[in-house]
């Protein structure tokens, strides 16, 4: 049987967030930046230890008002200060509950802006790299950060979009578009079963690109969430692939 990682952004406020978690093996929690407090991170970290969910931090530009999804006009040093302080609020809430970190994934604008800006990536592991020892950093393949990531000697899982189409540029086709983001499960299932048997993503122009996946990313604040997770599960299991 071959095993993939299946990851959600959580501890964002969405109800119904407890019910995802039985279908997914990994999730990126809000830790201050677009959303978050200790409270927030508190229960996610406890929903996450109950169902044996690999924990991770989901830092982002400082910017609760667009929910992290606009590049701020913020200099890199403050930037970087505001990365730190993030890791570290949830570094302490898993302290004191005695969980590990196992990785570190951007949030929003900021994870697009690393994906393809070197000045950005750089800094974004210069603000991430005190915490990386033992974790592992989620990056898009063929990325900037990618790069960045290696040439420092820090492991990566590649991530992918399960619910989300992609350009032929490999950049996702921006939430504006009414194709941004896909809602059907049966749809999904096969974005996900292209991207692992093949290596290959189908864009939105009806590309064939290589891609490399070790995670695919359903949204927690996709209506459809559950939905999705449930009948990706069920097909999966079907072709003989689990989530763990």
């Amino acid at each position: 049987m071959r095993i993939i990682d299946v990851n959600c952004d959580l501890g964002e406020g969405v109800v119904g967030e407890a019910l995802l978690m039985p279908y997914i093996s990994s999730c990126n929690i809000a830790c201050g930046g677009h959303f978050g407090t200790k409270d927030t991170i508190d229960e996610t970290i406890e929903l996450a230890i109950k169902n044996k969910v690999k924990i991770g931090a989901h830092p982002s530009f400082p910017d609760q008002t667009n929910f992290g999804r606009k590049i701020l006009n913020i200099s890199a040093h403050d930037l970087k200060k505001s990365i730190q302080s993030q890791l570290e609020l949830i570094a302490q809430r898993l302290e004191i509950f005695n969980v590990k970190m196992h990785h570190i994934k951007a949030h929003g604008a900021l994870y697009n802006l690393i994906a393809k800006d070197i000045d950005a990536a750089t800094n974004y592991i210069n603000s991430i790299e005190r915490f990386t020892k033992g974790v592992c950093v989620y990056v898009p393949y063929n990325s900037a950060i990618e790069k960045v990531a290696k040439e420092r000697g820090i492991n990566i899982k590649y991530e992918a979009f399960a619910d989300r189409n992609y350009n032929t540029d490999m950049s996702l086709v921006s939430r504006s578009n009414k194709n941004a983001v896909i809602s059907n499960p049966s749809v999904v299932f096969n974005h996900i079963r292209q991207m692992i048997e093949n290596e290959k993503v189908l864009t939105i122009d009806k590309v064939l690109v290589s891609i490399k996946a070790d995670t695919f990313c359903i949204h927690g604040d996709h209506k459809n969430a559950l939905e999705i997770l449930k009948e990706i599960t069920r097909l999966l299991k079907k072709q003989n692939i689990q989530i763990a």
